[in-house]
């Protein structure tokens, strides 16, 4: 049974080796993170022997309270922020465990989407460090950065939280956060992303990603090819759960545009939710609230009370999820970095410029970055460079990131198609920039006082140049 939150908020045994945060965040970045090396010869096989490993030294934390559990290729993230501000609006303490961080690590812990702060980061990574040497000694190896995060979030809530939303990193079967048997199992949608480690097909994709479904669990089904989630339906069979397919059992039935978001009707097993006003910009958006509802519904067993939902909507944000940052001229952040993102990202510009019509008829410029393995021609593609009258490629701080000069080539690439389909005269100005603040600078110079700059194609570019605008981190 769950014990629930305890006095302290967290765990009686957090005193460790670690004197100070900035030994805590050294300590981490002594492992190996996969995030940095994705898709290099150095990534390992995947294996939960470690995880495994480590949750059972810790007492196995993460079976202390229930969780609700997402994976996706898109909008997994935004998902898990809405259930938690559900779950909270309910009188939960939910805690989160997201990746990757935007402004500081502490982003990936946090209770009631609050990130830990400096000194609980500190002793929630300094347990792990307690007890890190027992888990060389039996799997003759160190657990990997996020391994490390992960258990780190599994071993806090099981004292500061009444139930864990937690978010995938990559697939699902093989994920470290996949040692939980989550009384709920979300699939937002199965993607072409990572087909070269979780693929080669989006089948593959759809089975790893299905792998996180625990016995008897309820299964919240976004997905709606009938090839892929006839393949989370097997897998749910398999387990005896539950299955709850959009469409079907749940869904966006209507939507409408608003000045500052846009209002939704959102039907599950249990009821409507009738134009509900959601401070969020697209339709991808609307079906994430959607999701959401229905996962903590699914949680619960029961409708949610409509003022409760309201509550929780009211004053949910999404940083850097087409996160509009400043005025004069409008810069719209949104960390989209595959085309499926790229699509749901035009749309809705072009949705909410009519609505919130702000620099409408402006010049437009674009900022632009993106790391391998993804494909900035695929991503400018499903964008539509016709809209923009500039375009500044340029490259975050990250190993992963493309040179500024082969994304502006992805992108002359991608205007000349997009010349040739829409009948464009003039393609974008292409402007290279070795650097996200000479970008930022750049595009807003071009852009003028009543012009519209949007920073995309990638998470890591997002987040510098929310921190260059000032942006509160949390």
């Amino acid at each position: 049974m769950n014990p629930g939150p305890s006095d302290t908020g967290h765990p009686a045994s957090a005193a460790g080796p670690l004197r100070d945060y900035e030994a805590a965040v050294d300590w981490l970045d002594s492992h190996i993170d996969l995030e940095r090396l994705l898709g290099s010869p150095e990534a390992t096989p995947p294996t939960l022997d470690r995880m495994w490993t480590l949750m059972g030294v810790l007492g196995d934390p993460q079976d202390s309270v229930p969780a609700i559990h997402i994976t996706g290729t898109n909008g997994k993230g935004s998902t898990a922020r809405l259930a938690v501000a559900l779950l909270g609006a309910c009188g939960l303490a939910a805690g989160s465990y997201t990746s990757p961080h935007i402004n500081r690590v502490n982003d990936r812990i946090a209770v009631a989407n609050e990130p830990l702060d400096d000194d609980s980061f500190t002793m929630a990574v300094s347990e792990i460090a307690v007890f890190e040497p027992m888990v060389i000694e039996r799997c003759g190896e160190r657990p990997n950065y996020f391994e490390v995060m992960a258990a780190a979030a599994y071993n806090w809530f099981a004292s500061a939280a009444h139930v864990n939303v937690i978010e995938v990193g990559m697939g699902g079967r093989w994920d470290a956060t996949n040692v939980v048997d989550a009384a709920v199992a979300v699939i937002t949608n199965v993607g072409a992303d990572h087909l070269e480690i979780i693929g080669p097909t989006l089948a593959d994709v759809a089975q790893e990603k299905a792998g996180i479904i625990s016995a008897g669990a309820t299964v919240i089904c976004g997905e709606t090819t009938p090839e892929l989630s006839d393949i989370v339906a097997a897998a749910a069979r398999q387990a005896g759960a539950e299955l709850w397919q959009r469409g079907v059992d749940w869904d966006v039935a209507e939507r409408w545009p608003a000045v500052g978001g846009q209002l939704v009707t959102v039907r599950t097993p249990f009821g409507e939710h009738a134009e509900l006003f959601v401070p969020l910009h697209g339709a991808h958006q609307a079906t994430n609230v959607a999701a959401a509802i229905s996962s903590v519904e699914a949680f619960f067993g029961r409708s949610l009370d409509g003022d409760v939902v309201a509550a929780a909507l009211d004053d949910v944000s999404l940083p850097a999820r087409f996160e509009i940052v400043a005025r004069q001229p409008t810069v719209v952040i949104d960390g989209a970095h595959n085309p499926a993102g790229a699509a749901a990202l035009r749309d809705t510009l072009a949705e909410s410029l009519l609505v919130d019509s702000d620099g409408a008829g402006s010049a437009r410029v674009l900022v632009i970055g993106a790391n391998r393995p993804h494909d900035p021609a695929a991503f400018c593609e499903a964008l539509g460079l016709d809209q923009f009258d500039a375009v500044v490629a340029t490259a975050a701080d990250w190993p992963r990131a493309l040179p500024p000069t082969d994304i502006a080539a992805a992108v002359e690439a991608a205007a000349g198609a997009d010349g040739e389909t829409t009948g464009r005269r003039h393609p974008p100005e292409i402007i290279n920039t070795p650097s996200v603040s000479e970008a930022v600078h750049a595009a807003c110079e071009r852009a003028g006082s009543d012009g519209i700059v949007v920073v995309s194609g990638s998470l890591y570019v997002a987040a510098e140049a929310r921190r260059l605008l000032g942006v509160d981190p949390h």
